[in-house]
């Protein structure tokens, strides 16, 4: 039986306190509390779906605005994704997914290649909020989670009406599309998916 793969990040600054535990090969148990209701949701999104154990507490400067704790989670549950890979070794490496929700379609593909990188494409004329959550924030989110997991992610959005249904396919594709290429490939055991011999 292998060894579970978790990564634990615990991220202090003067606007924000974070601890994060991800465990890749979970049973998407999660508890998670931000203060901000709707990230909390999508964040269950990521756990339940990609099937990752995930524990996010951040206590934030909400008195100011939602933007330094939606931030500074993301940057933390990066680092813990990129810990929990470890050598990446047996690993699929690619995965991708296309989830539908309503009215709403999102595609995502994801290479957990150490170099990060990322495309996005939401519809325009989103609605700005979704109860305290600011929709300019998810691109944000992506690029946080990219920059410290170091992964190359495409997100693409051809359509949708709800702001509600466009952010919440985006997040249970990407932790569909997330889980798929973290797995471990049985017919790769004890390889290492690159021809440079590094990820």
């Amino acid at each position: 039986m292998t060894t579970p793969r978790i990564g634990r990040v615990e991220r202090t600054t003067k606007e924000t306190s974070v601890k994060v535990e991800l465990n890749l090969d979970g049973r998407g148990n999660t508890d998670i509390s931000t203060g901000v209701g709707f990230y909390d949701h999508m964040l269950d999104q990521l756990g339940r779906h990609g099937l990752f154990d995930l524990t996010v507490k951040t206590d934030g400067d909400l008195h100011i605005d939602t933007h330094h704790t939606i931030e500074d989670t993301a940057l933390a549950i990066g680092a813990a994704f990129k810990q929990a890979l470890g050598d990446k070794v047996g690993i699929y490496r690619f995965g991708n997914c296309t989830v539908p929700l309503d009215e709403s379609l999102a595609q995502v593909t994801v290479d957990l290649s150490g170099r990060p990188y990322l495309v996005h494409t939401e519809p325009e004329g989103m609605a700005p909020m979704i109860g305290t959550y600011d929709t300019t924030m998810t691109r944000h989110i992506l690029e946080s989670f990219v920059a410290q997991a170091q992964i190359a992610l495409h997100v693409h959005v051809p359509y949708g009406r709800n702001a509600h249904h466009i952010v919440e396919c985006q997040f249970k594709a990407l932790a569909r599309a997330l889980r798929y290429a973290s797995e471990l490939d049985p017919r790769a055991a004890g390889i290492l998916p690159s021809t440079k011999g590094a990820l």
